[in-house]
């Protein structure tokens, strides 16, 4: 019986397409919240949105490498993304509010987004590769 390694190429490359999904999601969620001044919830919303499309098609093709079409990956995917979503940014905003309670509201929003960020890349990485493009035959 062969054991996994913890990190191995699969977990570097979800990393490269992770920077470059960061790079192009946060850049929405910021402009969004400090400039079009959405507010919270519609600017990591955005952030998302738009982001998890790019993830989607760079995890699917580089990352896992899944060639062939499934609308259960898309499905699992969609549920994936919003599990992770909600528990990452229900979780970092009330936390991050409560610490930073004695600043501005900008503060502890863009704060409580960066936060919410760093708990979503960990839920999503096990969901994705243990859920949404999990090998087959698991």
């Amino acid at each position: 019986m062969r054991k996994k390694k913890v990190v191995d190429w699969i977990t570097i490359k979800f990393l490269i397409v992770g920077v470059i999904n960061t790079l192009v999601g946060t850049g929405v969620m910021f402009l969004c919240y400090n400039v079009v001044h959405t507010g919270y919830w519609a600017a990591s919303a955005m952030n998302y949105i738009i982001g998890s499309i790019v993830s989607f098609f760079l995890n699917k093709y580089f990352t896992f490498q899944r060639k062939r079409r499934s609308f259960g990956e898309i499905i699992r995917f969609a549920l994936n993304i919003t599990v992770c979503y909600a528990l990452a940014y229900g979780i970092a905003k009330p936390c991050v509010h409560g610490v930073l309670g004695g600043y501005s509201l900008a503060v502890r929003d863009n704060a409580a987004m960066l936060a919410g960020m760093c708990l979503f890349v960990a839920f999503n990485y096990f969901g994705q590769r243990f859920f949404v493009f999990r090998e087959e035959g698991r």
